[in-house]
């Protein structure tokens, strides 16, 4: 865990969501900024700064963070979503804890941005 980290703070309980899914492994809740109707977040519960922090130790726990996004969004009844992972804040990415973003429930355009 890292003290400043903001997903940190969530999976401690210092900063209070209303978690859609929890195990000993990782975290779901909505996103503050949903960006479709349908937007959460997936965290592991093991702090990796960003996608390029994994290690091949982590492969299992990022194969998590994957089909728990897709079970949460297949229970919320969305079978049409994107997953997105940010690595970098030229790419993205505002909070330095890996998380998967699920956008569902609109039709989504391509390219992204």
């Amino acid at each position: 865990m890292d003290d400043n980290c903001l997903f940190c703070k969530i999976i401690k309980g210092e900063i209070p969501v209303e978690k859609l899914f929890e195990d000993d492994d990782v975290l779901v809740f909505d996103d503050i900024n949903p960006q479709a109707p349908t937007h959460f977040l997936v965290i592991p519960k093991k702090h990796l700064s960003g996608p390029a922090a994994a290690s091949m130790e982590d492969d299992g726990l990022i194969g998590k963070v994957f089909r728990t996004g897709c079970e949460v969004a297949r229970k919320k009844g969305i079978d049409h979503y994107r997953l997105v992972l940010n690595n970098g804040e030229q790419a993205g990415q505002a909070v330095f804890h890996l998380h998967l973003h699920i956008l569902g429930g609109r039709p989504l355009t391509w390219p992204p941005g």
